[in-house]
């Protein structure tokens, strides 16, 4: 595969690929990290599909859960992960080219191409990969740290390739790397809990038009998922509405439950404008969820790789390496 410096842009006719070479080369440096600086317990192998693309939606607490969603995928679902990340990090220097090689997909935003990483995105689904889209698009600003109103590019791209969408919960990274500080706390290791669920169930979006409330609709459902398997690790009640970024705290007007659904009673029909609202228009295809990285930081979680490792979490689905 050939691969573009940082400071070249890619054309819209770019076309999706990876070199194998390094995807292995970076397996080899960054497995003995991940295993040493942190513990794993896992649960939800089962629901990781063994064929056939998908996406993968977690929620997002620091920029320490990369390396521990790509490990769980490269253990448990035997892919290399592909991660949607923000531009930034494409244009700096040496770590750019290696994230082009590595499969990544950038994402631009304010661009004519903005949508473009989309269309790549369906072509690694295609070509079988798991696609890391975290939904919130940047870490949670909930002060307890649940899941936020998301944003629209993991229900687009879901119900644009008919690819499943498993919702996945975490927590423990936040105590590796807090969000917003620089300095990891490694020592003594921090265990980093990890739970896979079903398919999110979005037939009832299938075949609707792409509307603005139907794809607000679909990421409520893949939000509330998200929810309540991280309610289940917790062992808490999250809040009955979820943050909301845009406004900076919990809109009581979203008039939404359980983590981020539609109220049952207010639930609107797919396609439908909610209450008080105007008729939507179509969604922007831009609205495109940007993993953060840190410009100048390669996130860890690109690291593991296309092939089955030789070892796995020991134990089946309850434990992961330790």
């Amino acid at each position: 595969m050939s691969t573009r410096n940082g400071a070249d842009q890619p054309k819209a006719s770019r076309e999706w690929g990876y070199s194998r070479g390094w995807r292995r080369f970076s397996v080899i440096i960054l497995r003995p990290l991940l295993m040493l600086l942190m513990k794993y317990r896992w649960q939800g192998k089962e629901y990781l599909p063994r064929t056939g693309g998908a996406i993968l939606a977690p929620n997002h607490l620091s920029y320490a859960d990369w390396p521990s969603v790509a490990w769980f995928s490269y253990v448990y679902g035997h892919r290399y992960p592909v991660f949607m990340i923000k531009s930034a990090v494409f244009e700096v220097k040496v770590l750019g080219p290696i994230m082009f090689k590595l499969g990544q997909l950038p994402v631009y935003r304010g661009r004519g191409d903005a949508g473009l990483v989309l269309k790549q995105a369906e072509q690694a689904l295609r070509q079988g990969a798991y696609v890391v889209v975290y939904p919130e698009g940047t870490a949670s600003r909930d002060p307890d740290l649940w899941p936020m109103v998301g944003k629209t590019g993991a229900a687009r791209l879901a119900l644009t390739t008919g690819a499943p969408v498993i919702p996945i919960a975490h927590w423990g990274a936040q105590d590796v790397l807090p969000y917003g500080s620089k300095r990891p706390h490694l020592f003594p290791r921090k265990t980093i809990t990890m739970v896979a669920g079903p398919p999110v169930d979005l037939s009832a979006y299938a075949g609707q038009r792409l509307s603005a409330s139907t794809l607000r609709a679909a990421t409520a459902t893949i939000m509330a998922d998200i929810t309540a398997l991280l309610a289940k690790i917790r062992q808490q009640t999250p809040p009955a509405v979820p943050w909301d970024p845009a406004v900076g705290g919990r809109a009581s007007s979203l008039d939404r439950t359980d983590g981020g659904a539609p109220a049952p009673s207010a639930a609107p029909h797919p396609g439908q404008a909610q209450p008080g609202e105007a008729q939507p228009r179509e969604a922007p295809a831009a609205d495109v969820p940007a993993n953060e990285a840190p410009a100048g930081e390669a996130p860890a979680g690109e690291a593991p790789a296309e092939q089955a490792p030789a070892e796995g979490p020991p134990g089946s689905s309850a434990a992961g390496p330790t």
